[in-house]
């Protein structure tokens, strides 16, 4: 009888436990869904004009950039040929000496083949476009233009050598045979647009729309490129 009566206790235990537990998860399965769809508090235009305030001041409050990737470029080879298409790389670094104003150091470098043709300038007749390459050493101003939350712009000019090798990789002929320019060390310069997309304070997407002029042969050669690439910038100003 005893044992007849816990066993009641412990059904009827279990059944209220079994009841409280269900009516329990009920409960959150209907205040879940009103709890997710509840709309977030809307920020007020004071505190956004403040946070973007904030953003602007973190990201172009940084003392030092570094910068790098690749593109491409037209060139001339030649005093009489045609432009041959180049692919290149750059990289470069920037003191700031304030949010606006900055120091630009930057190393350049294309490859490409010369567009000779078969008949060459001394008579002889070659099969294949020898590849050249150029690598150019500059430095100058940069002055930001634009500067917002999510994008910032800045026109630079530099100025500095360049370093040019024509023929070799024309099976011997001079460059004098081949009509390039002579391999040699020549005064450079180039003008540009850096746009810039921010994709955190520190980090941002280029794209340089960018002109560069060489010396070589007493002439100057005027080549139009696009660059892309990643910025990251560090250390803060004080």
């Amino acid at each position: 009888m005893i044992l007849g009566s816990s066993r009641t206790v412990g059904f009827h235990l279990a059944a209220k436990l079994l009841f409280a537990s269900t009516a329990l998860a009920a409960l959150f399965a209907v205040a879940a869904p009103a709890q997710s769809t509840r709309r977030p508090r809307r920020e007020s235009s004071a505190n956004r004009k403040a946070r973007i305030a904030r953003t602007i001041a973190d990201t172009y409050g940084h003392r030092y950039e570094v910068a790098g990737g690749g593109g491409y470029e037209r060139y001339r080879s030649g005093q009489y040929l045609q432009q041959n298409n180049e692919i290149t790389f750059w990289a470069s670094t920037l003191y700031a000496l304030n949010p606006r104003l900055g120091v630009l150091g930057e190393v350049r470098g294309g490859y490409g083949a010369a567009k000779i043709g078969n008949l060459l300038p001394s008579g002889n007749v070659l099969s294949f476009n020898p590849s050249i390459s150029e690598y150019n050493f500059m430095a100058g101003p940069s002055y930001r233009l634009v500067a917002v939350e999510k994008f910032g712009l800045a026109a630079f000019a530099e100025g500095g050598v360049t370093l040019g090798k024509f023929a070799g990789d024309s099976k011997g002929l001079t460059a004098a045979q081949i009509g390039v320019w002579q391999g040699n060390y020549a005064a450079a310069f180039s003008a540009g647009l850096n746009f810039d997309y921010n994709l955190f304070p520190n980090v941002a997407f280029r794209i340089t729309p960018t002109y560069l002029g060489s010396t070589f042969g007493g002439t100057i050669q005027n080549s139009k490129g696009l660059n892309l690439g990643v910025v990251y910038r560090f250390g803060r100003s004080r």
